[in-house]
């Protein structure tokens, strides 16, 4: 059973839970399939045949939905190799192909890590990194809320002591969820996470969510400060932080690969949360990243809502991109 008919039929007999959670999927990347997909419906109607005008045209469109010229050009290889290896003639027959060549681009003979790495004993430390505007505090506190969901005790710390305001909205945001937040005014953002951590450690919180002031202007500022910080968490907490996840948004498009880009440079990224991911046209930057950065996503925001982070999943992001390509 391919992709399609078994997500379709997931959604005819499938749980709630399930189907809700595709749902989710189809209505986040609405903006990308609209555009995408209809090109690519366009593309199939234009061309009987598949040819070298096909995979021009094909190119562009892939481009233009940010997957980034590399990616594209591996990938159009790629579907050239398959086309001719396996002798097909039809744009509609190659659709399955696409669709097999975009997950294949995205695991690359990596196993997908999609899932937070817990912490076996004591408090898990969670930092995020990004630069400002991307939506880095929201994350935590939709997280935040999904964790306390689940069950678990959760602590918020306001590490960004720099940005007028921060301290501010993830103060709101613990009000909101009912978490606790740790924090001081214009104080030094390690002796800030030293109060979280020891406090964290005192009350057996099961997991800590770290915000961090995002500055990229001055990479050996930060570059100091991370390691500054890192060091007071290991010190705290060892093998902490168990997970360091780079928050950038998917509307500005090649902008966020760049960012991820001095970001790795910087310090050790383990994940990668992509928000506003429903506000673009331009969602291919999830298989760009992936494969210019080398990191996997784990989250994406898909609404303003604080239900509306999900954990990512390839297989699913892939049907809300193109389930409207294919005929009933």
């Amino acid at each position: 059973m391919g992709l399609f008919d078994r997500f379709k039929n997931i959604i005819k007999t499938g749980n709630k839970e399930e189907k809700k959670e595709i749902e989710n999927y189809q209505k986040g990347l609405e903006k990308t399939r609209k555009e995408f997909s209809n090109q690519l419906g366009t593309l199939s109607k234009k061309y009987r045949k598949v040819n070298d005008e096909y995979f021009e045209e094909l190119e562009n469109i892939l481009i233009m939905a940010d997957i980034g010229v590399n990616t594209v050009m591996d990938f159009i290889d790629q579907l050239k190799k398959r086309v001719k290896k396996e002798h097909i003639e039809s744009p509609e027959d190659l659709r399955e192909i696409i669709v097999d060549e975009m997950f294949i681009i995205y695991v690359n003979n990596d196993i997908i890590v999609n899932k937070i790495q817990y912490a076996e004993n004591g408090p898990t430390v969670i930092l995020f990194v990004g630069v400002n505007g991307v939506g880095k505090t929201t994350t935590i506190g939709k997280l935040a809320y999904q964790l306390k969901e689940q069950g678990k005790k959760v602590l918020l710390v306001a590490g960004d002591t720099f940005r007028a305001g921060a301290v501010e909205q993830i103060q709101e945001w613990g009000q909101m969820i009912d978490v606790p937040v740790v924090y001081k005014e214009h104080a030094d953002p390690a002796s800030v996470m030293y109060d979280g951590l020891d406090r964290a450690l005192k009350e057996d919180v099961d997991v800590v969510l770290i915000d961090t002031a995002g500055r990229l202007q001055n990479k050996d500022n930060l570059m100091n400060e991370l390691e500054k910080v890192n060091k007071v968490i290991g010190k705290m907490i060892p093998g902490a932080p168990h997970e360091t996840l780079l928050v950038l948004d998917a509307t500005t498009g090649q902008n966020g690969i760049s960012q991820a880009k001095s970001f790795k440079s910087i310090t050790n990224i383990t994940g990668i949360v992509l928000t506003k991911l429903d506000g673009t046209a331009k969602g291919g930057i999830v298989l760009a990243i992936k494969e210019m950065v080398g990191i996997p996503v784990k989250y994406i925001g898909l609404g303003e809502k604080k239900e509306d982070l999900r954990v990512f999943d390839i297989e699913k992001y892939i049907y809300g991109l193109f389930d409207d390509t294919k005929g009933e």
